[in-house]
Order: structure tokens, then C-alpha cells, then sequence
């Protein structure tokens, strides 16, 4: 199972840092992808890791920003938010698929994560 935790109010030019955490077996064995759902607005692909981060891949909006990163050891993968938007603000899913290989649809991913409220004020 997967867990997303981090999230909360946070000014614009501000950072925070996302957790999703693993409580399942072979976690290093899983890539991870972020996501993100505005209010109104589909959900939409944020930042991908393999299973040693040594590939990774964000979207366009968020790339220099954002940083997503893991530590197998402690079976959790991290997304740290630098200088963010108001347009930022949306609920973020963590999510996982049993593959070395990493890709931007939702439909790649076999397990996902409950989301966790970020909020970016002006």
C-alpha cells in the first residue's frame, strides 16, 4: 500500500516536501510516479523515478522546481517542491508499477497512493 503524506499551505516562492511511503515487499523493485489532481481539471502527470532514481522524468511545468528522488532503505519516495506556483495547488498521488521502465500515463500504474492536499497561496 501506498501512503502520500506532506502536503499543506504554503505561500508562493515556497518549498515542501512529499512522501510516499511503501508498506508492501520489493519496493525497490517499483517505479514511482507522481501526480496531480487541480480542482475541476483532470489529473495530470508530475515526476517519475525508476527503482534507483537513476532515470527520471517531470513535466514540462514543473521541471528546475521539482525534484523527485527514493530511498529504498527506508521504502519511500520523495517529491521536493521548490519555488511554487499558485497554480501549483492541487491534490498529489503517489502511484507504482512493478517495471524498470517509467512513463507519463496514468494507465501504466497498478497501485496508487491517497492524496495529499497542496496548497500554494499569494
Amino acid at each position: 500500500q501506498l501512503q502520500a503524506s506532506g502536503g499543506g499551505l504554503v505561500q508562493a516562492g515556497g518549498s515542501l516536501r512529499l512522501s510516499c511511503a511503501n508498506s508492501g515487499r520489493g519496493f525497490s523493485t517499483y517505479s514511482i510516479g507522481w501526480f496531480r489532481q487541480a480542482s475541476g481539471k483532470d489529473r495530470e502527470f508530475v515526476a517519475a523515478t525508476n527503482w534507483n532514481a537513476g532515470q527520471t522524468t517531470y513535466a514540462d511545468s514543473v521541471k528546475g522546481r521539482f525534484t523527485i528522488s527514493r530511498d529504498n532503505a527506508k521504502n519511500t519516495v520523495y517529491l521536493q517542491m521548490n519555488s511554487l506556483k499558485v497554480e501549483d495547488t492541487a491534490v498529489y498521488y503517489c502511484a507504482a508499477v512493478r517495471s524498470p521502465i517509467i512513463r507519463e500515463a496514468e494507465s501504466w500504474y497498478d497501485y496508487w497512493g491517497q492524496g495529499t492536499l497542496v496548497t500554494v497561496s499569494s
